[in-house]
């Protein structure tokens, strides 16, 4: 088996990706939320156009899978008029705001994220994968998911301007100033070589004198917990896929106002007065699930590089005694870039086994079948049968 592929750009609506069930057409909600109306009108474009799968990214987007070349074009039209993308496809081009999903209306995240869409075009034109994290309530909770330039709380309460693989950040005085900086260092890391690397974490060149990073971020805090949440509850999906069935049962009450894509895997429903959450077998509603834990890519047959199925395995893995689990279909390891307590990777039909590694780490062990895998974590003591 060749290694495997990495692309040089993300899936859009404009530029769809083919994967083993078809185009991916990746949705970016406008700071972050639908809309209920919005959200059920992706549900209908999942179905009509596409397999009926929606997933939730890393980076709080929405895809959808098993779109044809035939179906993208009524596809897209449908997609504008219901104002989930843009009609123009230079939009897509600007870099990915991802917001704490927790923001209220006129806080500072919220503040930011809109000077920071008006300003846009004022942005370096950057490679694509590029990502910016508004991430100013008082704890960042958006430290684990990807981006390359980020504005968060200073651990004295100010606001900073943080880079990507940089500990500290550069104090703003306040929103205004922080969008300002955040633009100018989207120019000077492209005039400092930005476009040959790619991305923030690989660019070693030093901050220019008018950026120093000397301040420290505030302590990250937690991710949204599934349940009753303020104005609203946590549904968890597992591996982060969910039906359209499912989605619409999910925003079926009018009470629903709007729906709050998050990068971990969970969707805040905004519905002032809600109690619980439904009882659908699709969503996971206690936060002790194993499911949270895990990490695994859509693998075979969805995923073109995959040779071996994933959430199969992990729907049996639940009694794994793990901080956190990794099941990859191939070396990429697109579900998680952070080493993992045990990663299961997809190697020519088979499983590698990498014990504190990503999924491209050297493994321990090699070539197992599923039954294989069971027997080698029992012998280490991870899994009890």
């Amino acid at each position: 088996m060749s290694e495997p592929q990495v692309k040089g750009w993300c899936p859009g609506a404009w530029r769809p990706m083919a994967t083993g069930d078809g185009w991916l057409v990746r949705v970016r909600p406008p700071l972050g939320e639908l809309t209920r109306i919005q959200a059920l009108a992706l549900c209908e474009a999942a179905e009509r156009f596409g397999s009926g799968l929606l997933e939730l990214t890393r980076r709080a987007n929405i895809q959808l899978r098993g779109v044809t070349e035939a179906s993208w074009p009524p596809l897209m039209a449908f997609l504008i008029e219901h104002q989930l993308v843009s009609d123009s496809s230079e939009a897509e081009r600007q870099p990915q705001l991802m917001l704490a999903p927790a923001w209220q209306a006129g806080d500072a995240t919220h503040t930011i994220a809109r000077q920071l869409q008006a300003r846009g075009a004022e942005l370096a034109e950057m490679p694509a994968k590029v990502g910016i994290a508004i991430d100013a309530g008082a704890a960042p909770v958006l430290r684990d998911s990807p981006a390359d330039f980020r504005i968060e709380r200073s651990a004295d309460g100010g606001l900073l301007v943080r880079l990507e693989g940089h500990t500290l950040g550069t104090a703003v005085t306040d929103a205004e100033a922080a969008v300002a900086l955040l633009i100018r260092l989207t120019h000077w890391f492209m005039q400092s070589g930005g476009a040959a690397v790619g991305r923030i974490a690989k660019h070693h060149a030093p901050l220019p004198a008018w950026a120093v990073a000397n301040t420290p971020p505030a302590p990250p805090g937690a991710k949204l917990a599934i349940g009753k949440h303020e104005g609203g509850v946590v549904a968890g999906l597992p591996f982060g896929r969910v039906s359209a069935q499912t989605l619409r049962a999910l925003v079926a009450s009018k009470a629903v106002s709007a729906l709050r894509v998050t990068p971990w895997r969970r969707l805040l429903i905004k519905q002032p007065g809600a109690a619980a959450m439904p009882a659908l077998g699709e969503v996971i509603v206690q936060n002790d699930d194993p499911r949270l834990v895990m990490d695994a890519c859509p693998g075979a047959p969805f995923c073109q590089q995959a040779s071996v199925a994933t959430h199969s395995l992990a729907e049996r893995l639940k009694e794994v005694d793990a901080a956190s689990v990794h099941i990859s279909g191939c070396a990429k390891g697109c579900a998680r870039r952070q080493p993992a307590a045990i990663c299961l990777t997809g190697r020519n039909g088979r499983f590698d086994v990498i014990i504190d590694g990503r999924a491209d780490s050297a493994p321990v062990a090699t070539g197992l079948s599923e039954s294989d895998v069971f027997i080698y974590l029992e012998s280490l003591g991870a899994l009890h049968l």
